[in-house]
């Protein structure tokens, strides 16, 4: 729609006078059908005066570019306490099933054993290291399938911070409880560097979405016990709209390591070519968000804690 420069001047003063007449009306209960039209009216005129008009590629560029890594970086505090409780995890589970190799059933759940225990051979478990190539369609439903699920741990991890983030704080440390504990079954066979390798090539990512998303729990957790100046609904809805951004590209880096785990790790079984996309991965993602994030820092606090 196009507008001359005089009704772009009258839209704003049109609309709120749009917006009184609603109230009136709503006040002194005038014939439905009048406020189904000004509702109507109303909620059209709100779109066209406040919604966004740029193209989705620049708002897909400036959320990539700017809004994601600052909001990252603005977090950092909580992203670093969510990988501290994971690492912690990894440590506790690595140590305790090394020492008791029984302990693997009860930390790993059988979906992501996949048929792997301590009593598996050294030979099967290399085997799942150094699998051969698959179908492209199975390699496809594969990264579908690792996509969802991740996304629903990650999107699982938000939300709990709604229970004053102490769902968060187990989650996080259980996920790191299963790492471990399947790191120290390949360590015990000599396959630990094989193992991580295979892991981190797509590791990497998917650890820093997990955190991402972890610590936007956090936040919300941290806004329910001290809401500060504000009423606890307030201060939850504040922050929320904060993290958003935090949480949807974790959303978006869990379909990029779905797709390196389908499709790479299945079809790369070099072990120096997975720890050199896994290096890879983890200079750009710290360059991306260490680098860019801190290059608006000024912005980010002062539209973040605004």
């Amino acid at each position: 729609m196009n507008l001359s420069a005089k009704d772009l001047h009258q839209l704003p003063v049109l609309y709120r006078s749009a917006v009184s007449s609603l109230s009136v009306a709503r006040a002194i209960s005038l014939d439905k059908n009048l406020l189904d039209y000004l509702e109507g009216l109303v909620s059209r005129a709100y779109l066209l005066v406040y919604s966004n008009k740029r193209p989705p590629k620049e708002v897909i560029a400036e959320f990539l570019a700017s809004r994601f890594p600052i909001t990252v970086f603005f977090y950092w505090k909580f992203v670093a306490f969510a990988s501290g409780l994971l690492t912690l995890g990894f440590l506790c589970g690595f140590v305790l099933t090394l020492n008791d190799p029984e302990r693997y059933v009860s930390f790993v759940p059988s979906e992501v054993a996949q048929g792997h225990s301590p009593a598996s051979s050294t030979e099967s478990l290399k085997r799942q290291l150094y699998s051969e190539n698959e179908p492209a369609d199975g390699l496809t439903l594969f990264a579908s399938f690792l996509f969802t699920h991740n996304a629903k741990i990650g999107i699982l991890c938000f939300s709990l911070g709604f229970a004053a983030g102490l769902p968060v704080v187990v989650l996080l440390f259980y996920n790191g409880l299963i790492l471990g504990a399947m790191t120290a079954l390949y360590y015990s066979r000599g396959l630990g560097a094989e193992f991580l390798a295979w892991v981190m090539g797509h590791g990497v990512t998917e650890l820093a979405a997990l955190f991402f998303c972890g610590a936007a729990g956090l936040v919300l957790g941290n806004a329910l016990m001290f809401p500060g100046q504000y009423t606890r609904s307030t201060s939850l809805a504040l922050h929320g709209r904060k993290v958003v951004p935090m949480v949807i590209g974790a959303v978006l880096m869990f379909f990029v390591a779905a797709v390196f785990e389908g499709y790479f790790r299945q079809l790369v079984n070099v072990v120096a070519i997975r720890w050199l996309v896994a290096g890879g991965t983890l200079f750009f993602w710290v360059w991306y968000f260490a680098w860019v994030g801190r290059k608006h820092t000024s912005d980010a606090g002062s539209n973040l804690t605004s």
